[in-house]
């Protein structure tokens, strides 16, 4: 015997998304705003104080990479969390979400094309907001010169996408549909969230973040897979991330 699913009360689902953020992004854009506020009244320019992303844990190398890979592991289990809810309220995870692997295709060309047309606008960004003095000054990755910096990079990339893409498009998108929010709030709720967790790098780093999350919540309503966008944001991470390692510090010094 089957029992017939009980789609959770609006309530419910509010308390249950309260909860998930509290254990994930949103407890990260609480942060970021606490360090944008610290930052703002440091005594000196947004412009002249940095945010470090990919910072080492430790000088001792191995436990460097220790704390690397449990904080990569640790920081997926938001996802594996709000994986069972929606499995738990019998709703079809994969097909849902688009988390298969049987559209390679569609989910690698489209999300190649979504890391160009948002990276290539996001750099001019990047710059005008350094240059207004509205943004730290952002180093995507400060490891040690060690082998596995470049895997641990890639590994952090992937992680971050997987991590934000299902939580703030697929997740949240599925729970404020079956709260019957009108398009626009939903795609407003996803945007927003994705930039205030974010801006600890400024407010540049707000604006570029919210307009990516605006696209990405629109490509998810029309065509209902987060697949493309998790290959996007990967893209996106994975050149920022090792970019900024294999380019020669003078370079970086022009750079910032």
């Amino acid at each position: 015997m089957t029992l017939d699913r009980v789609a959770p009360t609006r309530r419910v689902l509010t308390v249950e998304i309260v909860i998930v953020l509290l254990l994930s992004l949103g407890a990260s854009a609480i942060y970021a705003v606490v360090s944008l506020i610290a930052k703002l009244t440091a005594g000196k320019p947004l412009s002249a104080q940095s945010a470090v992303l990919n910072a080492s844990r430790s000088p001792r190398p191995y436990l460097d990479l220790t704390y690397q890979l449990l904080e990569i592991s640790f920081a997926l289990v938001p996802v594996a969390l709000v994986l069972y809810l929606l499995m738990r309220d019998q709703i079809p995870v994969r097909q849902t979400l688009g988390l298969t692997a049987d559209r390679k295709s569609f989910d690698a060309g489209w999300g190649t094309l979504l890391a160009a047309g948002i990276g290539i606008p996001g750099l001019l960004l990047v710059y005008v907001a350094k240059v207004l003095g509205l943004n730290a000054q952002i180093v995507p990755a400060a490891l040690q010169d060690v082998w596995w910096a470049i895997p641990v990079l890639v590994l952090s990339a992937m992680q971050n996408a997987v991590l934000e893409e299902v939580i703030v498009v697929g997740y949240l998108i599925t729970r404020l549909r079956e709260m019957s929010l009108q398009p626009v709030w939903i795609v407003a709720a996803s945007a927003l969230l994705r930039g205030s967790y974010h801006l600890y790098q400024g407010f540049g780093a707000f604006v570029g973040n919210a307009v990516m999350g605006v696209v990405f919540a629109l490509f998810y309503l029309r065509f209902k897979r987060v697949m493309p966008l998790i290959v996007a944001h990967s893209i996106l991470d994975i050149a920022a991330f090792v970019g900024y390692t294999l380019l020669p510090a003078s370079l970086l010094a022009w750079l910032n």
